[in-house]
């Protein structure tokens, strides 16, 4: 007769192995057969609201590891907020308009766009990123991410688009939108002006040059009275040479020291403390300080341009440093944002009177007027010329003129398009501005007051950026966007923006989208009859540039939330650190402007994901791994539980090492649940259940830990550290049940009789474990707890999916802290006990721990308490006999004193047969002529 053990597992088992890339998608197909994103929202419905307002991704190219880890946090928030019974809707929505999507094209079709018409560009653009946003869709979605997915919102949809015009028309209502010159990041290939966050840092290799500017005169003298003034310069150091056709001044610092330094029969103005450094770099040995002096003794001194004809004087700010150079900084209004703004001043303060010259054109290359006035005889010709290409023709000038004093190379870091990754340079040109000091001090306001910050450095990240911002460039030169909606007059020449214009604009966006802008006449699109109120002409033309994406993405508060019926503010903003200069910082200013508060009650900002060695990952580094890798290999909630596992805080780790051992966490998750599961085939909850005062103790410590970690997941969550309760779940399968609490339970699971009250009152515990445990992981591995709660034995009242239900309730008569305190000592004491056995299993005293026979020691307050389970003492030890005698001084010999040194052991051999059906080593095994090989419980089990 065969009495081996077998499991109580279900007709259909639950399966060992998770085989999630096959298996997830059924469980997709259920969630949206049975419509359970629908039905958790009516479930919900009417109760207080927890809205995570979805950043868009950009919808162009596939998507990487880091929208796994943005997108999977709010999935794990919204599930848990739900499960906590909030009513929680969420949108996804993709950023849809903008340069990138015009440059994917561009380089996708070779079209190009100067050839083509706006409406035809628009149409290509919208036909890709509709494509890419279907693509991605899918990936979120088995990413196991429940939302409204069959309507997203858009930045191209025209309800969207009305919105943003409203919010355009009310901040330039207040007096925060203006049309002016300035100086601005210029993307010389993508022909745009960029924004802040628009810009990327690479290295780049720059000339370093030192130039000579020839002395002409000074209003307070500074050059030593017997200096021929003719061999007297300012020398400035410059890694743009392309810059110098434009420069127009000389900035000096007026509060640091300068000198005049004799090198040969020369004189050099520069800083004091940069002299040395200056020196060495122009490789002269040979000089000499004859004078020094305040920087603001140089206050509109006059010099002479290295090879235009042109004087240039000299200025003071305190923007020049002494990080590097001469402290004497060459002046280009047309492209430096500094040079630009103390130029500014001095014309507005009437010192100088110079309009701001500038050369180059949107795509990179000098106009006719830069060859006008050359100064020298040299045949170089610049217009025409691509600026960089012209900088090897500049330096041939000013050596020709013997004005440069060195040349030299160096490598720094540079800003570059995020989108086409060459270099920008600042170009003075008109566009459109948002007036950040309009409403600066009310968006530094809600940043303190109004905003839970998490972590809390984000506080300071983003306040930083408010307070030192320029005004916000919102215009750019494409097609492929939200038309800015401002008309010009055609006799006066004043643009006009007001409520009767926005509103019409609005009224054919609303039935075209922002197509009407270019399909349309501007009397068409104007309000019947409308003229200027500035002139009273009425004819008028559109303005052609688009607003910056940062302005679109930035509306969404309104065009979502608003459109939508939902709060504003939200609950949460949650994307990457890079969105305090981004999609945090747009949103605040936006809403501020027009309706004096944030857009959000909390931001919560993680890191990026880096490589197993914390390096960025990077294709040419080949340290990348797609979602794809880890989803088509371990499935969705292996890359699941590695977002949990994770402090976001700082820059995630990934690799596929990584990847590897969270595989195995997920194998020692799923194998705990499917024991669980196992033991549950013959559990009935709804009649087999034991009331809590009739449980063994052992099930009541395992209750009293369940509810322990119930509460430190439930704290994990609510604070948003996943990694906490990543670990906290993992150590409670793997080391109190696993290790312990199940093991132990195996005999009386295996080999009590069906029914028995010991029985019956584990399976009631582990009842308890399994529908608790399965709601606590539900957020994260969603896909596994689909699954588990699919399997499980059923209550009354329990809903169709683990998705809709409630988050699990605390039960205070589980908390015994007087069992917990009882416990934790005898935990510690059956340590040392299984580490005794473990030796004599490694020293071939014993094989199986069933084998063994165990005599323990004890003094004191260790044989107190292992006296009061004496007789489970075998059980928790799972060896077949276990004594305890008090009083270590009785040991024998042989006995071996434990590490910890509260015990000594004597381990042997049991010296009884081993009973086939329960492997316990029994007294009983063979008193029964009918069944030889079994203990007197089993036949008992067996017979009766």
């Amino acid at each position: 007769m065969d009495y081996g053990k077998t499991l109580h597992l279900p007709a259909t088992e639950f399966p060992m192995r998770g085989n999630l890339p096959k298996r997830e998608p059924e469980y997709l197909k259920f969630w949206e057969d049975n419509k359970i994103y629908e039905k958790r929202l009516e479930l919900r419905k009417g109760n207080k609201s927890f809205v995570l307002h979805d950043g868009p991704p950009y919808a162009n190219g596939k998507l990487h590891i880091g929208h796994a880890l943005n997108k999977t946090l709010k999935d794990i928030i919204m599930k848990y907020k739900t499960m906590q019974g909030y009513y929680t809707p969420y949108i996804p929505g993709w950023d849809t308009h903008g340069l990138p999507i015009e440059h994917a094209i561009i380089k996708n079709t070779g079209l190009n766009r100067h050839e083509m018409s706006p409406l035809d560009l628009r149409a290509k653009c919208k036909e890709y990123a509709l494509q890419c946003v279907e693509e991605q869709k899918k990936d979120f979605i088995r990413f196991g991410v429940l939302g409204r997915f069959e309507d997203p919102y858009l930045t191209l949809k025209p309800a969207f688009e009305v919105k943003q015009l409203g919010i355009f028309g009310e901040m330039a209502k207040r007096g925060y939108i203006y049309k002016g010159l300035k100086t601005v990041y210029w993307c010389t290939h993508c022909e745009t002006a960029l924004a802040e966050a628009e810009i990327e840092y690479h290295e780049k290799k720059s000339f370093s040059i030192y130039v000579k500017y020839a002395y002409v005169d000074e209003v307070k003298r500074t050059l030593p009275e017997n200096v021929d003034p003719a061999k007297a310069y300012a020398v400035i150091w410059t890694t743009t040479p392309w810059t110098l056709p434009a420069s127009q001044a000389i900035s000096v610092n007026p509060d640091l020291e300068y000198a005049w330094v004799q090198v040969g029969d020369e004189y050099y103005l520069m800083a004091v403390e940069l002299v040395e450094s200056a020196m060495k770099d122009a490789q002269v040995e040979d000089y000499k300080v004859v004078k020094t002096f305040p920087g603001s003794d140089l206050e509109l001194a006059t010099f002479k341009h290295p090879f235009v004809n042109r004087e240039v004087k000299v200025l003071l700010g305190d923007h020049v440093t002494l990080e590097a150079g001469t402290g004497c900084v060459h002046t280009a209004p047309a492209h430096g944002e500094e040079d630009f703004g103390i130029f500014q001043k001095y014309n507005k303060e009437g010192k100088i009177n110079t309009e701001i010259l500038s050369f180059v054109n949107a795509t990179g290359n000098y106009v006719a007027a830069v060859d006008n006035d050359r100064y020298g005889d040299t045949e170089e010709m610049l217009a025409g010329k691509e600026i960089h290409e012209a900088e090897v023709p500049i330096l041939k000038i000013l050596a020709h003129n013997g004005a440069l004093l060195h040349k030299g190379t160096l490598r720094h870091q540079y800003a570059h398009c995020w989108r086409c990754k060459n270099p920008v340079i600042y170009r003075a040109t008109e566009q459109w501005f948002s007036s950040v000091d309009g409403y600066r001090k009310a968006a530094l306001d809600v940043i303190d007051n109004q905003v839970q910050w998490i972590p809390k450095w984000g506080h300071d990240r983003i306040y930083n950026m408010i307070a030192d911002r320029g005004d916000w460039v919102i215009s750019r030169q494409r097609v492929w966007g939200v038309p800015i909606p401002v008309f010009y007059c055609d006799s006066c020449g004043d643009y006009v923006v007001n409520d009767d214009t926005i509103k019409s604009v609005q009224a054919w966006v609303a039935k075209e989208g922002s197509d009407a802008w270019w399909n349309h006449t501007a009397k068409e699109l104007l309000p019947e009859g409308f003229t200027c109120p500035h002139c009273g002409h009425g004819e008028f033309h559109k303005e052609t540039d688009i607003m910056d994406v940062w302005f679109d993405s930035g509306s969404s508060w309104a065009g979502v939330l608003e459109n939508e019926g939902l709060d504003v503010p939200c609950a949460m903003y949650l994307e990457g650190s890079d969105q305090h200069r981004g999609w945090f910082n747009s949103s605040l200013l936006t809403s501020v402007a027009t309706t004096g508060q944030a857009p959000y009650n909390s931001v919560l900002t993680h890191g990026f994901v880096v490589d197993g060695e914390g390096r960025k990952m990077s294709k040419s580094v080949g340290n990348t791994v797609a979602p794809s890798d880890i989803i088509d290999v371990y499935g969705a909630d292996v890359m699941r539980l590695w977002v949990s596992s994770a402090d976001y805080q700082g820059d995630v780790r990934l690799s596929k090492d990584i990847v590897k051992q969270l595989s195995e966490v997920y194998r020692k998750i799923r194998n705990t649940f499917r024991f669980l599961l196992g033991n549950l085939d013959d559990f009935n909850p709804n009649t087999d259940k034991v009331a809590y005062e009739n449980l063994s103790e052992i099930d009541k410590w395992a209750l009293l830990r369940l509810e322990e970690v119930r509460r430190k997941v439930t704290e994990a969550y609510e604070n948003y550290e996943f990694h906490i309760l990543y670990h906290t779940i993992h150590n409670f399968c793997t080391v109190d049940l696993s290790s312990f609490y199940l093991d132990v339970m195996k005999d009386t699971m295996y080999a009590e009789k069906a029914t028995a009250q010991v029985r019956r009152s584990a399976q009631t515990a582990m009842y308890e474990i399994v529908a608790t445990l399965v709601r606590m992981v539900a957020p994260v591995l969603s896909f596994t707890a689909e699954e588990v709660w699919q399997y499980m034995p059923k209550e009354e009242g329990m809903r169709e999916s683990v998705m809709l239900e409630d988050w699990p309730t605390g039960k205070e008569v589980h908390y015994d802290e007087a069992l917990a305190e009882k416990w934790s000592h005898l935990l510690d004491l059956r340590s040392e006990l299984t580490k005794a056995l473990e030796t004599a299993r490694q020293d071939k005293v014993i094989g199986h721990s069933l084998d063994a026979f165990i005599t323990v020691y004890a003094d004191g307050d260790a044989f107190k308490r292992l006296n009061e389970v004496k007789d489970q003492l075998a059980a928790l030890l799972i060896v077949s006999e276990a004594y305890l005698v008090e009083g270590r001084d009785s040991a024998p010999a042989e006995a071996v004193a434990t590490e910890e040194g509260h015990l000594s052991v004597v381990v042997k051999p049991s010296e009884y047969e081993k009973c086939e059906r329960c492997w316990i080593h029994r007294e009983t095994v063979g008193q029964n002529a009918e069944h030889p090989t079994l203990c007197h419980r089993c036949v008992d089990v067996l017979t009766k």
